[in-house]
């Protein structure tokens, strides 16, 4: 049985290491330990923590089974170099990071969009064309498929033949996913006509591609995420302007 699993529950609180598992992981999402950093020595953290040194191996252990972290023989803990830390994106924790998403996705995507008319080749559109295909299923069967719907605009980014756009939608997925969700939920409550609605916006999206027509394309992108946006959040966006000092 592991330290963790016999540390006491007390008063509904999750065992100490899940506490200390929690604090660390925040702080590698958010860039306080960077891609391929070296965290502090156990000793050191057991310090910051005020925790034994067991409790706080099985918060590591978490980490590395979680694949936060990698443990290299004589050397220590390192932060694992991934898309989502190397980009420095922070998990999506409130309804403005979602707002926030919608507008990044915005610049990204509708460039994207317009570069994969002049570069596309044949075997990104029949990509393109296979996640339209799931969508157009899952519309019929009154259903929204966001793992669909994210490799059609996966698609879209890699017909930029620029890895940028690719890699970054790879780095956000799992921020996109959410949007998606609760749109894909919004969309479910307003019955078939709006599932129906926005495959249209899908279709339009391809078939601008399909013809090369750039502006087209960039429009209908735009158009698409926009309405998704206004699905979600109706008259209810935020100001997001900063206070004053």
């Amino acid at each position: 049985m592991t330290q963790q699993a016999q540390e006491p529950v007390r008063n509904g609180r999750p065992p100490l290491s899940e506490k200390i598992y929690q604090s660390l992981k925040s702080r590698i999402t958010r860039g306080h330990y960077g891609a391929n950093e070296k965290l502090p020595a156990e000793k050191d953290l057991s310090v910051q923590f005020g925790v034994s040194r067991p409790v706080l191996r099985a918060a590591l252990e978490q980490l590395r089974e979680d694949g936060l972290i990698v443990s290299r023989q004589g050397a220590g803990n390192f932060v694992r170099m991934s898309r989502e830390t190397a980009l420095g994106y922070t998990p999506v924790e409130t309804i403005a990071d979602i707002q926030r998403c919608y507008e990044f996705r915005l610049t990204v995507e509708v460039d994207g969009a317009g570069l994969a008319c002049q570069r596309r080749n044949q075997d990104i559109l029949d990509e393109m064309s296979q996640a339209l295909d799931l969508l157009s299923d899952a519309t019929g069967s009154r259903l929204h498929r966001e793992d669909a719907d994210f490799a059609f605009h996966l698609a879209i980014a890699r017909a930029s033949n620029n890895q940028y756009y690719a890699e970054t939608l790879k780095a956000l997925r799992a921020h996109i996913y959410v949007g998606m969700k609760m749109h894909g939920d919004a969309l479910m409550s307003d019955g078939a006509t709006a599932l129906e609605r926005v495959l249209e916006e899908h279709r339009e999206i391809y078939n601008s591609i399909v013809e090369g027509d750039s502006e087209r394309a960039r429009n209908a992108m735009r158009v698409h995420i926009v309405h998704s946006r206004e699905r979600l959040f109706g008259a209810g966006m935020l100001d997001l302007s900063m206070p004053e000092a």
